[in-house]
């Protein structure tokens, strides 16, 4: 899922309403999954109502603290994040924004998340 927001957003102020517009996953029989099991976050998200709000929804958190060294073993998932994004730099289009309306620079952010999933799926190369 993609969300767009505006360049002078914190992060953090996404993760409830991303949370909630999660689409529905299916999967095996019966009533599709509506939440993550999991959610893996840096240390901006170390919070008691980010914690609360999760753990109400019956996700577990994984979220690095702060003040404890580095070494959590989160790093390994914020690789895939990081990963994702460099994949939508691919797009010249996305790696700077041209377009005044957002609904439009939205289209083209789904486009390119659509794309990169085909190319996945089929085993393509990303030349």
């Amino acid at each position: 899922m993609v969300s767009l927001t505006g360049g002078n957003r914190h992060d953090v102020t996404q993760l409830k309403p991303l949370v909630n517009a999660l689409p529905a996953v299916r999967g095996r029989r019966g009533r599709p999954r509506r939440r993550p099991l999991s959610l893996y976050a840096d240390r901006a998200y170390d919070s008691d109502p980010h914690r609360l709000f999760l753990n109400n929804r019956a996700i577990t958190a994984h979220l690095a603290r702060k003040g404890v060294p580095h070494g959590s073993g989160l790093g390994v998932h914020r690789w895939v994040v990081e990963q994702s994004i460099a994949l939508l730099h691919w797009f010249r289009r996305l790696r700077t924004r041209w377009e005044i309306r957002d609904d439009i620079h939205e289209a083209f952010m789904s486009i390119a998340c659509a794309i990169i999933c085909y190319r996945r799926l089929t085993k393509r190369s990303f030349c």
